[in-house]
């Protein structure tokens, strides 16, 4: 990628995945569900419980990993997506205005933060609450250094770092005002934009794609959420920022 030195703007974007939990030792798995045990009158209250447990472990950085994490330089409307591919042998390619190239998690949040030296603002969907401290904690445990602070004040106007940090679901419903938050399905559907679950794909698949090797088709689905996010900034750019 090539970069703009003049307030360059970067959407970012990531997919998880969580650990297996039935590999955890019992200490960790008792720290995960010893409230449900309490909680569930039923055996089979304890199973759904149990199931929706182990399909969130990719929502946390405690339990999960970044398989794929893409960016979109918003003038240039060119990106990469870098993405892991641990038991399958992919060679790097081009597609439209996207790069693709297969490296570990530790070498992907390196790759990011070298991107993100050269960027001024950085654009995300509900970036704040999930994509920021999930990179930041997997960095600190991949041993790779933060490099610009994207967690710095919620508000626009505190932000003082010099790493501007929009995240779109926090503009769009200025700052939870809203009764409905909605995902980025729901915001794109309402601006006309194509929506990244279009494809057959959801946030929800990268688990099950990456235990089937289709590594290929979660770093397409990142470019869609990147994508997506990119048009959804431009229309709040030109028609709601003051």
């Amino acid at each position: 990628m090539a970069y703009n030195s003049i307030m360059a703007k970067l959407v970012f974007d990531i997919e998880t995945i969580g650990e297996d939990f039935d590999k955890m030792d019992e200490v960790t798995q008792e720290s995960l569900t010893w409230w449900i045990k309490k909680e569930s009158q039923t055996e089979d209250e304890y199973r759904v419980s149990l199931g929706e447990i182990k399909d969130g472990l990719g929502f946390s950085a405690l339990t999960g990993e970044i398989v794929a994490l893409g960016v979109l330089d918003c003038d240039q409307n060119k990106g990469a997506v870098y993405f892991q591919s641990p038991k399958k042998e992919i060679k790097e390619w081009t597609e439209g205005n996207f790069k693709f190239e297969p490296m570990t998690e530790k070498k992907i949040l390196d790759k990011f933060w070298q991107i993100a030296e050269k960027y001024d603002e950085f654009i995300s969907f509900n970036g704040r609450q999930f994509d920021v401290p999930f990179i930041m904690i997997r960095s600190a445990v991949q041993e790779i250094k933060v490099r610009k602070n994207l967690m710095d004040g919620r508000y626009l106007y505190q932000q003082k770092s010099g790493s501007r940090h929009i995240d779109l679901l926090d503009q769009l419903t200025f700052y939870g005002a809203t009764k409905r938050r909605g995902g980025l399905h729901l915001w794109s559907r309402l601006f006309g934009i194509k929506s990244p679950k279009t494809n057959g794909i959801s946030g929800d698949d990268v688990g099950r794609l990456f235990k089937e090797k289709k590594y290929e088709d979660i770093a397409r689905y990142n470019v869609s959420d990147l994508v997506a996010t990119k048009e959804l900034y431009e229309r709040w750019s030109n028609f709601i920022k003051i």
